[in-house]
This record gives C-alpha cells, structure tokens and sequence, in this order.
C-alpha cells in the first residue's frame, strides 16, 4: 500500500508480547510448544471485563491455533448491469454475497474454545471436526460484539494438544458502499450520456482487506502472522471474469447465470493479502518469460491503450526486483487491476495488486509526462511488496514500517533502473525527508517500532499507516545503506530474504543478518546497538556544530521547543569544506564533544550531511551559517544539489522551532533569483508554504507576494517561452520546475503569468472543445485560470468534469475547480462532494482537502467537514484535518479543534487531530513572536518594488 498523502492513509492494550515465531512443520510446533507450556491445560478464555471497569479487553487472539489452510467458497451476487424492468419499482440489483469456510489448523495448547475474528458478518452451521479421528465436535457460535471482533466457538470437548481440527462456517454479508472489505465500484462503459442507456453504467466487486477487514468478509484469524495457504472458489455471474490472488485452476458454467472458478493454492501468507474481483474488465499482457503478467482496466480503456505504459513497464520491475533479491516472485501469474474506486492508491495482494485506474492508467496527449513517474513509482512500491510484505511479513502492526518502508526505499532504485530518464533519485529522497521530518518534528509523533501492545485496536493499527512507517522508514534504510555500504547492505536484506521466507519478522531479525553481512565484511560496527534509538524512540536529532570551537553537540528536534528532552541518537556525519573533500565523524554522544575537523580557518565555511544521507537536521554557529549564505549568493554550485535545498529547509525548520533567527531563514532564500534547479525551488516552496499559511490572512500577505514576485520572475523569464507555446523542456527535473514556475508566478500575482494562463485557458473555451494546452501544465493552467476567473470559468470546468473519460484529466479539473476564489462557488462545490454521482466517495476527502488550503474555501471547509462528518470521513478523515487545520494560528481557532476531538467520534483520525492541536499550538506561539519581524523583512525586501 503506497502512503497517502495522503495520503496519507492512518491507523495501540496487549497483556502479552509475541515470544516465539511460528516456523517449520507440524511436529517442530507441538515440540516447541510442549517445551514452553510443560503442562497442556486448556487455554482459558480471553477475559472481558465488566462494562462497570474501564480496563480494555485482550485484544489479541490465544495462541492455542495455528491455522495451515482455508478452503473459502465465495458468490457475490452483485449484477454488473442494472436492468429496469417494468412494472417493477426496484432494479434487480443485490448487494447480497454469502460463502462458506473450512479452516484447518493445528492445536498446540489444549482448548475449549476456537476464537477467530468476524465483522459484520452473519455466522452459522459451525461444525468443528477432529481430522485426525474424523470424529465431530459439538460447538456452538458466540460474537463478543466489541471491538475485539471476536467469534468464539465454543466446544463440549477440548481440542488437544498435538492434534489437527478444522471448523467450517457460513457466512453471510454485505457488499459495501465504503470501499472497505468486499466493496462495490461503478464505472460507465460506451454512451456517457448513459441516461438514455441504462446498461451503459456497469457495477463491480472488489476487495480491499489490510490492515483488519479480511474479517470483514470471511471468518478467519485475522492477525498477520497467522499465515495459510488459500483455496479459493468465486460464483460469479456468467458474463463477468473472476480474479483471485493465485492462477484460475478451472472456469466452468454452472447455468444459465453462474459460472465457478477455482484457483490454485495461494503461497503461505496473511489473511490481510486475500483478495478478488469479479468484473467485466479485459486485460493487456505483459511481456515476461516467467510469469504471465496481466494489467486489467475498463474496457473502453484497455481499447484506447491507456493501460499500455503500465504494462510495458511491470515486467522490467519485476524482473530488477527478482535480480537484486536473488529469490523468483513465487508465482505463475501477477495481475494489476485499474479500479474505478479504491482507498487507498494501491493496494499489494499477492497475484492481485489494485490501483485506483487515475493512478495506473495513461492516456497519451492528455496526462502530463510526468504521471509516467508516478505511475513507475506506485508499480515499483506494490512489485517491491511482493517479498517485503508478502514474502516476509512483519509479526505485528507495531511494525508496519518493515514493509512499507522498504517498499519505499526499494522502489526508488527500481524507477531508476528501468526509467532512468526520469532522474528521480535526488527528488524522491528529498520528499521523503521532508515528509518525514515535517511530522517527527512533533512531540506526539511515534517511534518506527512502538512496543506491540500501544498498537491495538483497528484505530491504532491503521494509525501506524503513515508519514513514520513510510517516509521515515525509507530514509533510515537508506542512512543505514550509507554507512554499511549499499553492496553490505543489500546483501544482508538477500539473506534477510531467504532466511525468512514465508514466514514473520521483527527489526531484529533484520539487524541481524545486516551485522552477519558486516562480519563477512570485516567490518566492527554493532548494527542493533547503532539502529535502536532510530527505530526505538519517536523523533531525530539536530546537531549544532561551532566552527569557531570545534564543539558539536545533539538534541531532539522539536516544533515546541518548550518541550524537554533527554534522546540522543548515534549520529554518523558526513561533512565537507569549501578547501577539503568529504569525510565522516561519529557523535555517539549528547555533547558537546569537540572534533578539530570542524574548527574552520577565516573565510572557510563547514558543511555536515552531505547530500543529505542522515536522517537530521544541522545547525551551525551564526559566522558558518552566513559564510554558507554568502556562497549560495556568489556561487552557489560550490554546494552540492541536495544540499542547497536543504539548506533552506533547515534553516527554515530551526527558526520555526526558536533555534534560528527567522530572518536568516529568509535570507536563505535570497540566492533563488539565480537559481534554476527544481530541488531548491522545491525546498523552498515547501517552506515559505508554512508562512503562506500563517499570513496570508494578515497585512503580511502584500509584502510577502512582492517578495516571491520579485525572486520567480527569472525561473518564470527562463521557463517563458516554453509556456507561452504551451511546450516543455525534455529534461524532467526541467518539466517540474516549470511548473512551480507558473504556480508559485501566478499565485502571487505577475501579471504576465495570470495573463498567459487566462488567454490558454479561453483559448479552450473557445476553441470548440480542442484543447491545446500541454497536458503537463494543465492542472496549474486550470487551477489559475479558475482562480482569475468567474462564473463562467468555473462552470466551463466543471462541466469538462462531468463529461470527461479520462481520469486524469478528470482529477485535474476536480483540483482546478477548488482553486476559485468565489465563496459561493466554493460553497456549492462543497455541497457537490455529498453526491456521489458527482464525486467519488474515494475522492470526497481529497476534494475537500483542496478547498480547505484554498484561503477563501478554509472556513466553509471546516464547518462543512464538521456537519457531515460521518460521511465525508470515510474517505480519509486524516487528509480532511489536514487540509483544514493548516492555517489555524488563533487560541479559538485552537478551542475548536479541541471541541471536535472531544465531541466527534474521529476513529483512525484520532491521531492526525492529536497532531493538529500540537501543531495548532506551535503555530499560536510562533505567530506571536515572529509576526511583526517577517513583516519588517519582506517590507525592507520589496521597498522599492509596487505591491
């Protein structure tokens, strides 16, 4: 599952810690077993406490079961066509699917009891049978009906010890409207003016199962490191094809509406990795020696080719991947689907990755070159899944960093490897450092391996899905890298690998065979003792080193700098001079510690984190700082690339948290008006984003905008004659950069940018319906345009919107139509997002999310999110506060998050509002004390220059 951004998507009591991994045969367990538990009593129940306690029941299955294999009938009842019939007031559509489960499983400690997961499931015909006698069990079913979402069965005799069982269930249930468990999608095939039409609209089963809704559509121990193997049959409907994790073993007609298909086993993996579909959609194959590669999507788009770049590319991924790890992916077959809904962007199920179709599919001439990158990167993400997940899957939820952060780091170097072109490597790195450090900057963050009993509940497991486990995860990964060496590394994760195939693991077992890949290396260094406190404690280290002394010292990089703190981390540091080459320190300690390399000679300027390998930010005494600032106004390729943004965004960062003046963070960015490279731009967008945010409803904003007027018109100048001819540089760092170009010109107002986009974008309106501007610069042509504009503008798009097939064309003008400055406008928009025959569930939260950064939509934003939060949350209730809660800076605006959290039941989002009060907090007190000075600077800035 890629992060979210939004997405992020988000996500804490145990009584007792996992002790012993499940590995090896039958035999080996009941040993293993027998050793630990000497005398085989049956298990006692799960405990739940009285209503009048407030102590949290076990949320953790017994360990007593070890299931091996289920055999799992499932039909889905679901039409994909809806047919009026007359005279008959309802259409003959169901949302009805009903199955059937056996599960086999071994006994290791004697019970009375089976306790399986199941929600919102009806339950029934337990039959419980002794596979080694094949003697029946009497049982009965019970549902706890909390938030344990346990099932019991319970026994009139006691499973031994040693012995094998198995239980089969019915089961019944709903096919969702909330893209979760086994979920409904629609799509519109042929006539988009379906209403005269009505088999032109075409309906879908999915499933959508991680992190705990495979229990949303069968019973099952529904726990990641409770592996089996799956024998999976669907009904389906006669006219539609079914997909399922493994090969299809058979496809039969059962009549004249039913057909079976059966797959084969599935390898050995967690429940949470199940999954099919049952559609109408065709597929374009792959070229691949080994495995039949497959990308599926809707008719119509697999027609017009808009599946082919992901299918040209899939094969090259897979085979880097296959080549790196020295392990074959484990099956016959791999099929992608493009699904017109799904939360989130993609989603890994061995056999079956899913993509949201706007993710995976393009079209050429209408999504921009740069949705090629994106593409790679979510293909590369899931691919990596494959053995970081599926293959090797951590024990807990505690752990999902494991992963996610692998898939992470490890799809950075697939991209490059297959479109080297698109030269992503410094660009990916910097994203996720910034992503990162942005969210473990606050006291309420959390550590990469939390202990397993603080993630519990679904809310805490699906809390751990975010910026920590991702971004953070990839960038420690890749500091590691850095100081073993990528050939050491890369062999222990090749070691890692085999060792644990098929089965569960912790950071641990990581560590341990990276130090067994640097023992082989002759190397001393004590991987575990050196990755703990990364993995081990929430937040990173700011290191300060004084050139004039020598002396550098670590301490907790905080927002709130009011907040005490005793971390310290075992820092490796690289640095470099204007008159010396790299080399590396350690600072093993809090400090100070003095290193003589670091005493720098008049005119000599020190710079630490080269090419920004460590997970830290850097301070330096006020001499070192200005020298650097000097040389990026004089010269500044003397400093490398990623450097240069970082530069910035250190500075800026460290004055937010009171450790730098804010002045000389804006002075940081003098240099731009010379500079031509995406990153630094990036950086400092991304920056001065916050004071955008903080400001933008004061007299600061007028200054504010003449100063970033002043410094984008020569990026804008350079980038001009491509986009006044609606063309792009070939370079992709180039194409980014001229972007920001025109956004960051617009936004604030140069005039020959709103100009340039006002006449584009008429020139479309006008042009009967030939759109002739670049598909990479659409969505910011689009976004200024609306914002320049009116009614009518805003209806041209709107109405584009509605009558568009494309999907990515669709989600350009979706984020265009935010971007009005009309409150009306705005307001109606918002009124939109409640019809999901005008906006997807899956793409409310996201729209809603836009309006609210807009200035004028934040307000109508909040109370709208706040009345219709029931349904607006469940597509993705954490991007919602985000989106809302970044512009407030005011002690009410304060009280009223406080209110929400302490009156709306927030679920997953609990977390992200905990966030947005912290965050709220540090924004109150830095308005304060720094408002009256970033005004007297961007007044001195812009004295000369009309705003």
């Amino acid at each position: 599952m890629p992060f979210q951004t939004g997405m992020s998507k988000v996500f804490a009591g145990i009584f007792v810690a996992l002790t012993v991994s499940i590995i090896g045969g039958t035999i080996a367990m009941v040993i293993l077993y027998k050793m630990d538990l000497s005398e085989a009593n049956p298990t006692p129940r799960p405990t739940f406490p009285p209503t009048t306690t407030e102590l949290p029941p076990v949320m953790r299955l017994p360990k007593s079961l070890v299931p091996e294999s289920y055999t799992i009938f499932f039909q889905p009842h679901l039409y994909t066509r809806i047919i009026e019939e007359v005279n008959v007031t309802s259409p003959n559509q169901t949302f009805l699917f009903t199955g059937n489960s056996t599960v086999h499983f071994h006994c290791v400690q004697n019970t009375f009891s089976i306790y399986l997961h199941s929600r919102d499931l009806t339950v029934s015909d337990p039959l419980v049978r002794n596979e080694d006698t094949n003697e029946r069990i009497r049982s009965i079913v019970k549902h706890h009906g909390d938030e344990t979402d346990f099932l019991e069965v319970q026994l009139d005799d006691v499973l031994e010890a040693g012995g094998n069982y198995s239980l089969f269930l019915a089961f019944r249930g709903e096919i969702s409207d909330y893209l979760e468990g086994l979920f409904l999608s629609t799509y519109v095939e042929g006539n988009p003016e379906y209403e005269d039409d009505p088999n032109a609209e075409r309906c879908l089963a999915a499933t959508n199962l991680q992190p705990t809704d495979a229990r949303r559509l069968f019973p099952c121990f529904d726990e990641p490191e409770m592996k089996a193997v799956f024998y999976v049959t669907i009904i389906h409907r006669r006219d539609t094809t079914a997909l399922g994790n493994a090969a299809v073993q058979e496809s039969v007609i059962i009549d004249d509406e039913w057909k079976r298909t059966r797959f084969h086993v599935t390898p050995r993996m967690s429940t949470y990795l199940l999954a099919f579909t049952v559609s109408e959609f065709t597929s374009v194959e792959s070229s691949y020696e080994r495995v039949k590669i497959k990308t599926y999507a809707r008719p119509e788009a697999i027609a017009a080719g808009h599946a082919q770049y992901a299918s040209s590319i899939t094969g090259k991924i897979l085979s880097f991947y296959e080549k790196i790890f020295e392990i074959n992916y484990e099956q016959s077959k791999l099929d992608q689907i493009a699904l017109p809904d799904l939360n989130p962007s993609a989603m890994e199920n061995w056999g079956l990755v899913t993509y949201q179709q706007g993710d995976l599919l393009y079209q050429e001439g209408v999504s921009s070159l740069l949705h090629k990158e994106e593409i790679a990167k979510l293909i590369a993400h899931e691919l990596a899944h494959q053995w970081f997940g599926n293959l090797v899957t951590m024990k807990w939820w505690n752990e999902v960093w494991l992963n996610e952060g692998f898939a992470t780091y490890m799809s950075d170097f697939a991209v490059n490897a297959v479109e080297p072109a698109f030269n992503i490597k410094d660009l990916f790195v910097m994203d996720n450092l910034h992503i990162a450090f942005e969210e473990d900057a606050l006291a309420s963050s959390h550590p990469l391996s939390p202990p397993a009993e603080d993630v519990q509940t679904t809310a805490e497991i699906t809390g751990m899905f975010d910026a920590i486990s991702y971004s953070k995860g990839a960038i420690v990964l890749r500091m590691l890298a850095d100081v073993v060496g990528e050939t050491v590394f890369n062999k222990g994760i090749k070691m890692y690998l085999k060792a644990f195939k098929g089965e569960n693991t912790d950071h641990n077992n990581l560590w341990d065979f990276i130090q067994k890949a640097e023992d082989e290396n002759r190397e001393t260094k004590n991987i575990a003792e050196l990755m703990h406190p990364w993995t081990n404690q929430m937040g990173y280290p700011v290191i300060t080193i004084n050139t004039t002394t020598g002396e550098i010292y670590q301490k907790q990089f905080l927002f709130n700098h009011s907040v005490e703190s005793s971390l310290s981390w075992k820092i490796p540091i690289n640095y470099m001079s204007n008159v010396s080459a790299s080399a590396r320190v350690w600072l093993y300690a809090t400090g100070p510690v003095k290193y003589e390399e670091f005493i720098s000679n008049k005119g000599e300027w020190i710079l630490a984190n080269i090419n920004c390998t460590g997970y830290y930010r850097v301070n330096y005494n006020q001499e070192n700082w200005q020298r650097l600032l000097t040389q990026l106004e004089t010269n500044q390729h003397r400093i490398p690339l990623m450097n240069r943004g970082q530069l910035v965004d250190d500075a800026f960062n460290l004055a937010r948290a009171k450790l730098l003046d804010v002045t000389l963070a804006l002075n940081s960015t003098r240099f731009l008006s010379k500079e031509k490279e995406y990153l630094p731009w990036e950086s400092a967008i991304r920056n001065l984003k916050y004071f955008v945010l903080m400001f933008d409803r004061t007299e600061v904003n007028g200054p504010m905008q003449a100063y970033l007027r002043k410094q984008v018109k020569g990026l804008y100048n350079y980038f001009r004659n491509y986009t006044d001819n609606s063309t792009v540089p070939e370079d992709h760092s180039s194409q980014h950069n001229q972007i920001n170009a025109i956004q960051v010109a617009c936004s604030n107002g140069l005039p020959e940018c709103i100009e340039m986009a006002q006449k584009q974008f008429a020139d479309w309106m006008n042009s009967n319906n030939t759109n002739n501007i670049h598909p990479n610069l659409r969505s910011t042509i689009y976004c200024q345009a609306v914002a320049a504009g009116g009614k009518k503008e805003w209806e041209f798009a709107w109405n584009k919107y509605l009558s568009s097939r494309d999907t990515s064309e669709k989600d350009q003008l979706r984020h265009a139509l935010s971007c009005t400055r009309k409150i009306w406008l705005l307001n109606r928009y918002l009124e939109y997002t409640l019809d999901p025959e005008k906006i997807r569930l899956m793409d409310v939260a996201s729209t809603i999310f836009s309006i609210g950064r807009n200035v004028a939509g934040q307000a109508l934003a909040w109370n709208f999110i706040r009345a219709h939060w029931e349904y607006v949350s469940q597509g993705g209730g954490s991007l919602l506060i985000a989106g809302v809660s970044s512009r407030f800076s005011t002690q009410f605006e304060l009280e009223e998050l406080e209110r929400f959290q302490a009156d709306y039941d927030l679920g997953a989002a609990y977390r992200t509002v905990s966030l947005a009060i912290e965050q709220t907090c540090v924004n109150i007190q830095w308005v304060r004390e720094n408002r009256d000075t970033v005004l007297q600077w961007f007044e001195g800035e812009t004295a000369t220059v009309e705003w």
